[in-house]
């Protein structure tokens, strides 16, 4: 399967970069290039590529409405924000607006790659470490400590997954500790997932830290 790719970037220069990037990669290609946000968010509905990545700062409409309006779109997009700026008002609204993940541009092109692979198989597009550091820090240093909801409806187990997602666990590193199958796992996610109303584990890993289920205690 080709994983189709939308590349929308202020400058020519940085498309062009990315396009050979892509391009040398036999399971990927790029279907469309937009130089601002508008005629990004026109490609995303008509060509519906299966990943766009997506500056922040770009004229005409900016990588946040972008990205809030694909994501929500009818056939929604995987977003995958590519910038310079890991701000926080631009790394926390992008992830609620439905972001998969965030990447800097100086991540390099293994990750770049990486991250557009892991969108296809529905994980995050942050490696662990970024994702701890990131979430921890917009979400500040007291969100572990704050009233837990109880109105999310997850079972103890899934109290306990949504954490490890949160401190950046894999499924597989999640499966090892809990003794259990990548499979079970997964299918914890998905019901997870569907309870916090959330489209990915980058979106677990948000509420949780919000819920204080990061903190590697059960709630009580």
């Amino acid at each position: 399967m080709t994983i189709r790719l939308l590349i929308a970037d202020d400058q020519e220069m940085v498309r062009r970069g990315i396009r050979r990037i892509v391009e040398r990669q036999p399971d990927m290609e790029v279907v469309g290039e937009a130089a601002n946000g508008v005629d990004a968010v026109e490609l995303g509905r008509t060509l519906k590529p299966d990943v766009a990545l997506v500056d922040i700062r770009m004229p005409r409409m900016d990588g946040l409405e972008v990205t809030r309006r694909l994501a929500a779109a009818a056939a929604p997009v995987r977003i995958v924000i590519v910038t310079t700026f890991d701000l926080d008002e631009y790394v926390y609204p992008a992830l609620r607006f439905g972001a998969s993940g965030f990447l800097l541009k100086r991540s390099g092109p293994t990750l770049l790659v990486e991250a557009v692979r892991a969108a296809m198989a529905g994980d995050s597009l942050i490696s662990p470490s970024i994702t701890v550091r990131l979430l921890q820090h917009v979400t500040g240093p007291t969100a572990g400590r704050r009233p837990r909801r109880r109105d999310a409806v997850l079972t103890e187990r899934e109290v306990e997954i949504a954490g490890k997602v949160a401190e950046g666990k894999t499924n597989a590193d999640i499966a090892a500790e809990l003794f259990i199958s990548a499979g079970t796992v997964k299918t914890h996610v998905a019901s997870i997932q569907r309870k916090l109303q959330v489209r990915n584990r980058v979106g677990i890993a948000v509420r949780a830290w919000e819920l204080g289920y990061a903190t590697g205690r059960t709630p009580g």
